[in-house]
């Protein structure tokens, strides 16, 4: 049988090496060690990376930031940057904010993110800017126009805006929009709208406790809003227009309160990222700062302590419904303690409500959150291993 060349250099390795031919394998080809990878011969050799930084670990900051949240982030989005600037090792947020929305979002760190809820429950005001003349598939400008309609100088006139906006005070019923992030089944509605599903949904009662004219510039109308938890603003605005008789939608939001915080006092994103850490920390207000609008009752340290132990305790106080209660500070010298706490010398213990004399607890902190928080209020005027030794007295 004729071989041809090409075929006689087709050798089976399995063949040669049965056969004691095996050609020896090139140093490329040479088998590894176990746990190592073979060297290719075409590898090429690169220079060392340099080693990565050391990642900066988390602490255990406790208190409040108002944050100024800006157009087209999402509340969380917004809580995961700040959380990464301050290091912080617990946070939340008090409430989604719209991506279409600005203003306050209360951010709590640590302690305060068990009074979250409290900013979560609490009365909301707005300034709402509204088009009137359009209604829109989504109730905002982000949905299709779906209807126009002229806007006489009657409906723009100040008293039939006023009577209008009147229409809409106390309780009233809403009906949520398939644009929201409510739940069915698992589901927020708004991923069912954008299939074309429409989903039936109950009214809710909310309560609108004011409603302002800010201003009136042609067809766009600006509102001051108070309002209860849940409200839908972008659904107010739509039957302010319907009552007018010319339809309408909201074209801007901002949330300019919630409880008893404000704006006042808020910082901006671009703000916190321009500031050392340091600085950033500035803005950490007391985790209390969501409590401002409810009684105090302060307590003695024996009393603080069976407190926090989940006890009730004796009270020559009037019922309240929800009251926040305090401890004493460590005993420390006041020249030590840093500007404006030596007027204020109490640490948070947690909130509670009076019942028939008794102080009974509603949200307790813990005894490492309570020695945080006089770590922090201690800061600065103290030592830091004077600092703990201080805080282990509560």
């Amino acid at each position: 049988m004729v071989q041809h060349p090409h075929e006689a250099q087709a050798i089976d390795p399995m063949a040669s090496s049965a056969s004691g031919n095996a050609p020896t394998p090139s140093r490329a080809e040479q088998p590894a060690p176990d746990g190592e990878r073979a060297p290719r011969a075409s590898r090429v050799q690169r220079e060392p990376r340099e080693p990565r930084a050391a990642r900066l670990p988390r602490r255990h900051l406790h208190g409040v930031i108002l944050l100024d949240k800006p157009l087209g982030l999402s509340s969380n989005d917004a809580l995961q940057k700040v959380k990464r600037l301050l290091r912080a090792e617990k946070a939340g947020h008090t409430g989604t904010l719209d991506p279409l929305a600005t203003g306050l979002l209360p951010l709590c760190f640590g302690a305060a993110t068990k009074f979250s809820q409290v900013s979560l429950d609490a009365d909301k005001r707005y300034t709402a800017t509204v088009q009137l003349g359009q209604t829109t598939a989504t109730g905002d400008a982000e949905g299709e126009v779906l209807q126009s309609r002229a806007v006489s100088p009657e409906m723009r006139s100040i008293e039939r805006l006023q009577a209008a906006c009147q229409a809409f005070l106390g309780e009233i019923d809403q009906v949520p929009p398939m644009h929201s992030a409510l739940k069915h089944q698992g589901r927020a509605l708004y991923e069912y709208a954008r299939e074309g599903v429409e989903i039936e949904r109950a009214a809710r009662r909310v309560t609108i406790h004011g409603i302002d004219i800010l201003s009136v510039q042609g067809e766009v109308l600006t509102l001051d809003v108070r309002c209860s938890k849940g409200t839908y603003i972008r659904t107010l605005a739509q039957d302010i227009g319907e009552h007018l008789g010319c339809g309408a939608h909201l074209i801007g939001l901002r949330r300019t309160g919630s409880g008893g915080v404000s704006l006042q006092g808020a910082v901006t994103l671009d703000e916190l990222q321009a500031l050392s850490e340091s600085e950033r920390e500035t803005h950490l207000l007391a985790a209390d700062v969501l409590l401002s609008d409810w009684p105090d009752v302060m307590l003695t340290e024996p009393e603080a302590a069976r407190f926090l132990t989940g006890l009730r305790r004796r009270v020559s106080l009037a019922d309240a419904e929800q009251v926040r209660v305090y401890g004493p500070l460590p005993a420390v010298d006041a020249a030590t303690l840093p500007a404006g706490l030596a007027d204020g010398r109490r640490v948070l213990l947690g909130s509670a409500h009076i019942r028939g004399g008794e102080l009974i607890p509603t949200r307790l902190l813990s005894p490492l959150e309570v020695q945080g928080m006089v770590t922090q209020q201690l800061e600065g005027g103290r030592p830091a291993h004077s600092v703990a030794a201080a805080a282990a007295q509560i």
